[in-house]
């Protein structure tokens, strides 16, 4: 298919916390198999480039970057580079997040602001790059990765990851309005209980062995299993894409139902 034929897609945290496909780099790869030039950015240049990688090994097109997402030079660097090789931007993909455990009480300031740098700010550094480049354009797409987090209490002591996304979403609704009438359009996925090697990383010390993180966390999905990188990669290749033309400021889950389930706690 093509939908993403003729499109540049600039990609903020494009590499994998591990070996296998990640939210990020299953986008990546998802937008070039659809024919859309793909900017790979990560903060960690060696990853960046093994997603580059796949998408060269199946003949597409692309660039490999490094950023720090907190930082405005380097986000202004990327972007710059990006225009400067190819053109255009024509979709923002801003899959950066990280998490801190702790809740209102026990969280540090430092790793309160830290989160809220890398999983809100970043977006706001992102868009304030991008944004103007789009207007001039005449149009363009920005899909930002929440998180089910975002809407609702998971059972994880997260508190600075629930509020980081919350506004998250909120900031995706004021850009969707404030430039609709400019073709540019905002949505927001939420991810449910994914089996991704971030997910494997950031929360198998709450778990026996990954064994039994899988077996609970698959019993959580009314669908009875977890979805993984490729769930959010198609649903962010159709919100970017001119299928959902009349599509702005939602929320999608992507998490086989989780999000309509009166249970409190994910673990």
């Amino acid at each position: 298919m093509d939908r993403m034929k003729n499109k540049v897609v600039l990609v903020f945290g494009a590499g994998s916390a591990g070996p296998g496909f990640g939210n990020g780099k299953a986008a990546a790869v998802a937008y070039a198999r659809e024919g859309g030039t793909v900017v790979c950015v990560d903060v960690n240049l060696d990853a960046a480039r093994n997603t580059l990688e796949v998408i060269e090994s199946e003949g597409g097109l692309g660039l490999a970057l490094a950023a720090d997402v907190t930082r405005s030079a380097d986000i202004t660097a990327v972007v710059e580079e990006t225009v400067k090789r190819f053109g255009r931007i024509d979709v923002l993909h801003n899959n950066v997040g990280i998490n801190a455990p702790g809740g209102a009480a026990e969280a540090t300031e430092e790793s309160w602001r830290r989160v809220m740098d890398v999983n809100l700010t970043s977006a706001f550094l992102t868009c304030k790059a991008v944004l103007p480049i789009m207007e001039r354009q005449g149009g363009g797409a920005i899909i930002n990765i929440s998180s089910l987090a975002s809407i609702r209490w998971t059972g994880y002591p997260y508190v600075s990851y629930y509020a980081s996304k919350a506004a998250l979403n909120h900031f995706t609704r004021a850009i969707a309005i404030e430039y609709a009438a400019r073709g540019i359009r905002a949505n927001a996925i939420l991810p449910g209980v994914m089996d991704t090697p971030h997910i494997q990383k950031q929360i198998s010390g709450y778990y026996g062995s990954a064994e039994e993180m899988k077996a609970k966390r698959d019993a959580l999905s009314p669908m009875r299993r977890q979805g993984d990188g490729w769930d959010i990669a198609w649903a962010s290749v159709f919100l970017a894409s001119d299928e959902a033309k009349y599509i702005t400021g939602v929320e999608l889950p992507v998490d086989g139902g989780l999000h309509a389930t009166v249970s409190g706690s994910l673990n």
